[in-house]
């Protein structure tokens, strides 16, 4: 609020508020004060006016020789603020006016018109704003929701903010995942509605969900809270086979457990595909299963909980074992973190079990490999003839043909070199038994010689122990010997 001044040449002035505000039905003051001059005017009459839509409306007159007057529609609500105004000698120079049971339609901007003489009209404005305080509730829209199968939105709740002067801001604060709509009413008065509807989908999630309208109007936070109640048919579930039930497990039970708005009224037990067990006793919502468990529990049970929205129904797969789980028979239950240990520790002893095995297959396999020779310069042990050799010397051997030829698969560097003469093999003069065949090769594997059969003559040959080596021969450590020809070839 400012304070505003209209002054004339002479030092007249008319003091007034720039501009005033006020809520319906409340009362406010338009100031009015005239600053004489000196020497000082004389004032001849005070009037107040309503400017609006540039049409000019007495109010209030005040004038010295007839008085105070109020006119219509302002009469019963508009008084001058100071009552020397009113005396027969009045004081005109604060002629400040009250509004009481302030209406929207005093919305306006009022002029203070000072007549003096002689300095003539002297005048101010004021621009006064009415303010409209909304009306705020929130509402169900109904006093029973209800969750349906179809899952077809529905408007659960409004909140209004009406006849408010500015316009209201609506917001919701809530948990719940649903939307809102909003609407905007333009009144003849100048008001404006505000009308907002929460939509969301009733379900057993939304039962008992706060929902929360904030309406902002102007500085002030107007809020307003509901609590949802959603009818929802029963969420059914069967609680006491915990996948255990054993031959002679005494006191064994099922229970049908229901969320439900309303409660449930109804419990119905029904085995499919046959009866229930003669043992069994009902009591309200669950089966109590006498005496020890037979093979006859075995069965697929259905509770149907029903309440005044529907019925669903909870299924349970009841297997019978002969004995406990996790326990041997006759014996006390093994925990199951025993039955995990023996588990990883066989695991390990398996495992290492094979890898034994794998080491040995693979030692016989190369120990295979190293036991099966061939007949060039790089074997290590040479079995000639008959099959028998000895490390570190040349036996007496049978005659052996003078010219012998290497087997396709010796080295290429190799030539064949002659055994025999002078510089050769003396063999005995002994007449040997065998196939001609076998004389001709210049060796046999060891697999051969351990398979071959003797007989007494051949066992019986006995070896030279230092024999003579020729000399151009040069003998090697594996008891082999090599032509010198050979070798600096």
């Amino acid at each position: 609020m400012t304070l505003s001044a209209c002054t004339s040449g002479n030092g007249q002035m008319v003091q007034m508020d720039s501009s005033k505000s006020g809520f319906v039905g409340s009362q406010v003051e338009l100031r009015c004060i005239f600053i004489n001059s000196n020497p000082p005017v004389k004032i001849s009459q005070v009037t107040w006016q309503k400017l609006l839509n540039g049409t000019k409306q007495n109010v209030a007159i005040a004038n010295p020789a007839l008085g105070v007057s109020v006119l219509p529609p302002f009469k019963e609500r508009v008084t001058f603020k100071q009552a020397a105004v009113r005396h027969r000698t009045p004081s005109l120079e604060d002629t400040t006016i009250v509004f009481s049971n302030l209406q929207l339609s005093d919305e306006a901007a009022y002029i203070c018109e000072y007549t003096t003489f002689p300095a003539g009209n002297r005048e101010n404005m004021v621009n006064l704003t009415v303010f409209a305080r909304p009306m705020t509730r929130m509402t169900l829209t109904t006093p029973t929701i209800v969750a349906r199968a179809t899952k077809r939105k529905m408007t659960v709740a409004t909140c209004m903010s009406a006849n408010g002067k500015p316009t209201s801001v609506i917001k919701w604060d809530t948990r719940l995942k649903g939307e809102a709509t909003f609407q905007e009413t333009r009144n003849q008065n100048g008001t404006v509605t505000v009308r907002s509807n929460y939509v969301v989908v009733p379900s057993r999630e939304t039962h008992k969900q706060k929902l929360t309208c904030i309406v902002t109007y102007r500085s002030e936070r107007i809020t307003d809270s509901v609590v949802l109640n959603v009818q929802y048919e029963p969420e059914v579930k069967i609680d006491g086979f915990d996948g255990n039930w054993y031959l002679k497990r005494p006191d064994v039970q099922l229970t049908c457990r229901a969320d439900a708005n309303p409660p449930v009224t109804i419990y119905q037990w029904k085995l499919l595909n046959g009866s229930l067990p003669s043992n069994v006793e009902i009591k309200n919502n669950t089966l109590f299963f006498k005496g020890p468990v037979t093979y006859d529990l075995a069965g697929t049970y259905v509770c149907d909980a029903t309440n005044g929205i529907g019925t669903r129904p909870a299924v349970v797969d009841v297997n019978i074992t002969e004995f406990p789980n996790n326990s041997l028979p006759g014996g006390p239950e093994i925990p199951q973190e025993q039955h995990n240990t023996g588990a990883i520790i066989g695991g390990a002893v398996v495992g290492v079990a094979l890898l034994g095995v794998a080491a040995i297959l693979l030692f016989v396999f190369l120990r295979r490999r190293q036991r099966t020779f061939k007949g060039d310069y790089s074997t290590k042990k040479h079995v000639f003839g008959n099959g028998y050799s000895k490390a570190g010397g040349l036996p007496v051997h049978p005659p052996m043909p003078k010219n012998l030829q290497y087997p396709d698969d010796s080295d290429d560097e190799k030539k064949p070199a002659q055994i025999g003469g002078p510089s050769g093999f003396e063999a005995s003069e002994r007449e040997f038994d065998g196939e001609q065949e076998d004389l001709k090769r210049p060796y046999f594997t060891v697999d051969e010689v351990e398979s071959r059969d003797y007989d007494e003559r051949t066992l019986a040959f006995q070896y030279d122990p230092q024999p003579e080596i020729a000399d151009d021969m040069i003998s090697q450590t594996d008891g082999s010997v090599i032509s010198k020809k050979e070798w600096y070839v």
